[in-house]
């Protein structure tokens, strides 16, 4: 249990990074809706959205928190630059790992930025979903994400009118999953962080063009790799360790997870390829590796990584690298829409990352129950409204025990209701609009005809 003392450490440590980062907001409002954001993020809010953040925050409505993403000038770079030197007084060590990872976030619809049916390692399958490559630093000290890119794949970089719709600028072009790794190095390396090691998984370990950046960066690395993998020798990594011993292989824990000790079998190797000397006195200082990781219930189940360290590492250090990439922090799935959001939401993401070591939904024109137009010519009426939902009774029901907003102009029940009113009046608004758009298809009526 937190004790008082601690949690008001915490908060001033808090405060203290807001007003680290706040000069890089040119108007108070942006600066206080950003606290508002972060707060939402520490707060217990069950989904990371707009609107429930708004409504954690006190808001009358999500319009401050979206405009906060997509339309207020700030420059998320400018964020990333300022956690970056934060994190490296807080937590950098000079053994200090660089985590490198991507991440899926599934859509639904077709015109959040990057978002097509690809691969994502987060759902295991192909998915309609965008792509976010992630890095994180870590150390004893504690672990948060330091950088950020968003993966366009061609479909998108190809259509500029697709792109200009999203937000994303002209000059942007593609890159591969690999090259964003690259370039968050490079900027890792010229920053303040004090970085030893990157570990990484096999989507980057098997390009050798990214080892030997690390390489040539005097950078020591545990990336994994398939298992068909080229080695020294031998046609395929696994090749290496067919053969081993029974006493090659050694018990070892690579850190706790949810249930305790990760525990397996390892195995390392020295390859013969010699990677750096010291021609000063002529002795070898730095060599690659082949490491394996084995299960102890399944034997079959076979890991492979290749290393490159210090002649003196022990195989304890590497197993330790590896396991920091199945420990690794990830971003919590939020919706958005727009360009700016994959990026600056992250940014924003990464103040409470670091205190605890995108792009938003669709903005809805109009206020409370105003009659403005919206998306298909359909009104918002605040007659309308669909009908209470499980969860929303539930969010009724919690309104004034779950959490404690800033000072509002009405009581938090009255609050609560005010919200689950204006959330039902634009689901309503959104049911009748997909009914028109279906209907429309149905009918074969042509775009320019709708209403």
């Amino acid at each position: 249990m937190i004790n008082e003392p601690a949690a008001e450490s915490w908060d001033r440590e808090l405060e203290d990074l807001f007003l680290r980062v706040g000069h890089r907001f040119s108007r108070v409002e942006p600066r206080r809706r950003m606290r508002d954001y972060v707060r939402g993020l520490l707060g217990p809010v069950g989904r990371k959205n707009g609107w429930q953040l708004a409504e954690y925050a006190g808001h009358a409505t999500p319009d401050g928190l979206q405009h906060l993403l997509a339309g207020s000038r700030w420059d998320p770079d400018e964020i990333r630059d300022e956690l970056r030197h934060y994190v490296a007084e807080r937590l950098g060590e000079d053994d200090g790992v660089l985590i490198l990872d991507d991440t899926g976030f599934v859509k639904k619809g077709t015109t959040s930025a990057g978002v097509q049916r690809q691969y994502s390692g987060t759902a295991g399958r192909t998915e309609n979903c965008q792509i976010g490559v992630f890095a994180a630093y870590a150390s004893t000290r504690g672990r948060a994400l330091v950088d950020r890119e968003l993966y366009l794949p061609k479909s998108w970089t190809e259509d500029r009118d697709r792109c200009r719709a999203a937000k994303i600028p002209d000059e942007r072009d593609f890159h591969t999953k690999g090259s964003l790794a690259k370039a968050m190095v490079l900027r890792a390396l010229a920053s303040e962080l004090p970085i030893a090691w990157v570990t990484a998984d096999s989507a980057y370990g098997q390009e050798g063009r990214f080892r030997r950046l690390l390489e040539q960066s005097g950078v020591g690395y545990v990336l994994a790799v398939p298992k068909s993998q080229f080695s020294v020798g031998c046609p395929r990594i696994d090749g290496l360790f067919a053969q081993a011993p029974a006493q090659a292989w050694e018990r070892i824990s690579c850190g706790n997870g949810a249930k305790g000790p990760r525990v397996y079998h390892w195995a390392a190797i020295q390859l013969p390829a010699v990677a750096e000397y010291d021609y000063q006195d002529e002795t070898l200082i730095r060599r690659r590796w082949a490491l394996a990781r084995r299960s102890l219930s399944r034997p079959d189940e076979i890991a492979c990584y290749l290393a490159y360290a210090q002649l003196d590492t022990t195989v304890e250090q590497l197993v330790r690298i590896a396991g920091m990439l199945g420990d690794r922090g990830v971003l919590p799935g939020r919706e958005e829409r727009v360009r700016s959001g994959p990026v600056r939401g992250p940014s924003l993401h990464r103040l409470d990352a670091a205190h605890h070591p995108g792009h938003a939904r669709p903005r809805v024109p109009g206020r409370g129950g105003s009659s403005r137009n919206i998306k298909g010519g359909c009104r918002n009426d605040s007659r309308t409204l669909v009908d209470l939902t499980v969860a929303e009774i539930r969010r009724l029901l919690a309104a004034g025990r779950t959490h404690d907003p800033r000072p509002q102009r009405c009581s938090p029940r009255t609050h609560a209701l005010n919200w689950s009113t204006w959330r039902r009046q634009r689901q309503a608004v959104a049911r009748h609009c997909h009914y028109q758009r279906r209907q429309d298809t149905i009918e074969g009526r042509p775009q320019e005809d709708r209403p």
